[in-house]
């Protein structure tokens, strides 16, 4: 398959929101495309799994798409090679590329993480234009549709499964609202990747 997003994304199955794109390959992203959509989903299995990050500092570096995997490889330079570490900074640094061909940036603000606690909780839209999370182990995302309520139950992403958000800075009030799924003393864990634009430093 194909990086590029070239092709018209496929229709969303039946019952979706007309504000959100889904498909089972990545040109499922292009749906972001379009004006309506304020989330494009790419539903795929895991391809890394699961093991024990404990010890591992959270990664958060700006880059060119294009030097994100000599990053990655420059953090695991500092630990004892592993297996999965070839396989999840290939997908990474695809997934990167994937990014700046959609949102039209030439750097990318990378942050890659085990997630043991709550984190964002509360439901919330982000302050960004793009945002691509992606987990790959342990509970996903959590989004709601257009007009969702108290009684609203929540949909989530699904462990591998890749999502682009449209925040306020692109979407304004129609930006899609999610939040992390709140974990905190279940002993469970996630491994999360969020891909923005590099974010601007103060002066």
């Amino acid at each position: 398959m194909s990086d590029s997003l070239d092709l018209l994304a496929p229709p969303p199955p039946a019952g979706t929101p007309d504000h959100v794109g889904i498909g089972d390959e990545a040109e499922a992203l292009s749906a972001i495309r379009d004006p309506r959509v304020t989330l494009a989903i790419w539903r795929r299995r895991p391809c890394v799994a699961r093991v024990d990050l404990s010890t591992m500092p959270p990664i958060r570096f700006a880059a060119p798409a294009g030097q994100v995997a000599e990053r990655l490889a420059g953090h695991w330079a500092e630990r004892p090679p592993e297996p999965w570490q070839v396989p999840l900074t290939w997908d990474v640094a695809r997934l990167a590329a994937l990014y700046v061909e959609l949102a039209q940036e030439a750097r990318v603000e990378v942050r890659l993480e085990r997630i043991a606690g709550n984190g964002c909780w509360k439901f919330h839209a982000d302050y960004v234009g793009l945002r691509l999370i992606t987990t790959y182990w342990g509970q996903g995302t959590q989004w709601l549709p257009q007009g969702a309520d108290a009684d609203t139950a929540p949909q989530a992403l699904a462990a591998g499964d890749i999502g682009l958000f449209k925040g306020r800075a692109l979407a304004g009030d129609r930006a899609i609202i999610h939040r992390s799924p709140p974990i905190a003393d279940s002993g469970e864990d996630r491994l999360l990747l969020v891909i923005d634009a590099e974010w601007e430093q103060p002066d």
